[in-house]
């Protein structure tokens, strides 16, 4: 069986994680795979508190995702800190009985993760998790002013359709 690595691998043995508290810090090599996994500038820290514990043959884990990070503007391009300070709900569920069923989660439910035999990857997961964790549509202070210089913060003076649209009258 071949176990294709995370940038940020932790695993865990499913029999012995009930009640166990686990901490996750990312060292300086797995925050620069992680930034480049990301497509973002650099992760300075990461961070994971989280509590295991069974529910019948699923792993819960329960805690906090802290997270430093420095991403592009959207629109400027200039780097921008970022802190993030996020709950962790995570369900790890043995494969074949884990819903293959899309469905809408609400805020307060947890993820479900497969994973196969007897152990499971908890750093992928809290990895996945400061992926959703990021804003691909953050701006900066500079992001006003970059879309007046280029015709953005005005539509109808740069927008191509604006001469289509004098031709309906």
């Amino acid at each position: 069986m071949t176990v294709e690595l995370s940038e940020l691998s932790r695993w865990i043995a499913v029999r012995q994680s009930e009640g166990r508290h686990v901490a996750v810090s990312a060292d300086a090599a797995e925050r620069a795979r992680l930034s480049e996994r990301f497509d973002i500038v650099r992760v300075d820290s990461l961070d994971a508190e989280v509590t295991l514990g069974k529910d019948g043959a699923a792993i819960t884990a329960n805690g906090t995702l802290r997270a430093r990070i420095v991403q592009s503007c959207a629109v400027s391009g200039e780097d921008l800190e970022v802190a993030i300070d996020e709950p962790l709900r995570l369900r790890f569920v043995p494969e074949g009985e884990a819903s293959d069923e899309e469905i809408e989660l609400e805020a307060d439910e947890l993820d479900e993760i497969p994973f196969t035999g007897d152990r499971f990857d908890l750093g992928e997961a809290i990895a996945q998790s400061l992926a959703l964790a990021i804003d691909p549509f953050l701006t900066g202070p500079e992001a006003e002013r970059v879309r007046r210089e280029v015709g953005l913060a005005e539509p109808e003076r740069e927008n191509p359709f604006a001469a289509l649209k004098g031709l309906k009258r």
